[in-house]
């Protein structure tokens, strides 16, 4: 659940110190599923983070030419599929065709991945909600594009279609959605007030100034880069009773910092050894390059 301070405050005096050290911990979140070992947004992908144990999975959504909701990031089909040219303008069918996980610096010759073919955001709702326990999706809306508004009339068009776009309340919901755009943040909580949203971004001047209070974001997100700048952005995000989501936080010295913070929900490529280094640390065999810090987002 995407918890707010007060929420967690409440948790912890109803539990022992032990419960209430290991409910501190960070939430982990799959950015676009378990990316750094399986081609990011296929269901290879997504099925490991969930095996893993991710709290959360993340996803990037973007409108095909026929007007279905695609899991991809860029703007362009080049970097991770086989094909070319712009999301915008191929057909769902068209996008099916490609494939999308031969890029992957894991993939090699008859290598076990699962399915990497193309998932729709229907696809990856699916996923979810059957999995054997809660877990939360987050479903980042890209902006500026083609057709503006309506990417979010068509995510929350899926969302009552499955009964989440609705929840009792912020914490019990399923689904976040998320964006770089005040705009659209604002489009969600004006259409679904009680759907949970994050305003993403880079500058502290942005996330910690009036824009998350103007469109009614019940969280922000700043990458780890610019909270490690500006440490204090948690701490003004829980005075106005918001949440902090961090992005990408996939070392050590990051995960650690953002416990120490009190970051309730941390998004990584690697959610199996987040997990891991949040209940053991890090052990011997963790240390080497893959555990140095770094600014990249």
């Amino acid at each position: 659940m995407l918890l707010s301070p007060g929420t967690l405050n409440r948790q912890h005096r109803s539990m022992s110190a032990a419960e209430a050290l290991s409910a501190a911990h960070p939430f982990v979140v799959a950015h676009r599923g378990a990316s750094a070992d399986r081609p990011e947004h296929t269901r290879a992908a997504y099925a490991l983070a969930l095996q893993e144990g991710a709290d959360g999975v993340e996803c990037d959504v973007r409108l095909t030419r026929d007007g279905h909701l695609v899991c991809v990031h860029d703007r362009r089909v080049d970097r991770t599929s086989t094909g070319t040219g712009l999301v915008s303008e191929m057909t769902l069918a068209e996008l099916r065709r490609l494939d999308w996980g031969a890029w992957h610096s894991g993939s090699r010759p008859g290598a076990a991945h699962g399915d990497t073919g193309l998932l729709t955001l229907e696809d990856l709702i699916r996923l979810v909600l059957d999995w054997n326990r809660p877990v939360k999706l987050f479903i980042e809306t890209k902006h500026p594009v083609r057709y503006g508004a309506l990417v979010e009339s068509k995510v929350l068009a899926l969302l009552h279609r499955y009964g989440i776009a609705s929840p009792p309340s912020a914490d019990l919901s399923r689904a976040v959605v998320m964006s770089f755009s005040a705009a659209a943040v604002w489009r969600i909580r004006r259409a679904a007030p009680m759907l949970p949203t994050v305003l993403l971004g880079e500058t502290s001047r942005y996330l910690g100034g009036g824009a998350a209070t103007t469109v009614g974001a019940t969280a922000v997100g700043p990458s780890i880069a610019t909270l490690r700048e500006h440490p204090e952005l948690v701490d003004r995000a829980a005075a106005q009773g918001r949440a902090m989501y961090c992005w990408t936080v996939d070392h050590y010295e990051d995960i650690e910092f953002c416990r120490e913070l009190g970051v309730g929900w941390i998004a990584t490529n690697h959610p199996g050894r987040t997990k891991t280094w949040l209940r053991n640390g890090l052990t011997g065999s963790d240390r080497g390059p893959s555990a140095q810090p770094t600014n990249q987002g």
